[in-house]
C-alpha cells in the first residue's frame, strides 16, 4: 500500500554532549518518507511518487543514538496494517 501525507521520522543524534532531534516528514498526498542505512551514513529522505527526491537529510551512523519511524494512517483505519485478532 503506497504512504501517504503523515509519514514521519524522527532522528535523535549525539551532538557532543547533548543531544538533538530532527523531523523529516512527507508534507503531500502521495510523499513517503525513506531510510537507508549504508558505508556510516543513515540518509533519510522525502520521495514524490514518481520517485523524485524532494529533500534529504544525512547523519553519520555512529552519532544516531535513535530513529523512530511513525507511518501514516492507512484508508483501513490502522497504522499497523496486519491482521487483526478476532
Amino acid at each position: 500500500m503506497p504512504a501517504v501525507k503523515g509519514d514521519k521520522v524522527e532522528i535523535v543524534i549525539d551532538a557532543g554532549g547533548a543531544t538533538k532531534t530532527y523531523e523529516v516528514a512527507a508534507t503531500r498526498a502521495g510523499r513517503r518518507v525513506e531510510v537507508v542505512n549504508r558505508r556510516g551514513v543513515v540518509e533519510v529522505t522525502e520521495v514524490t511518487r514518481g520517485g523524485a527526491v524532494v529533500r534529504t537529510a544525512r547523519f553519520m551512523a555512529s552519532r544516531v543514538l535513535a530513529l523512530v519511524e511513525h507511518p501514516a494512517p492507512r484508508r483501513g483505519g490502522r497504522a499497523g496494517g496486519g491482521p487483526t485478532a478476532g
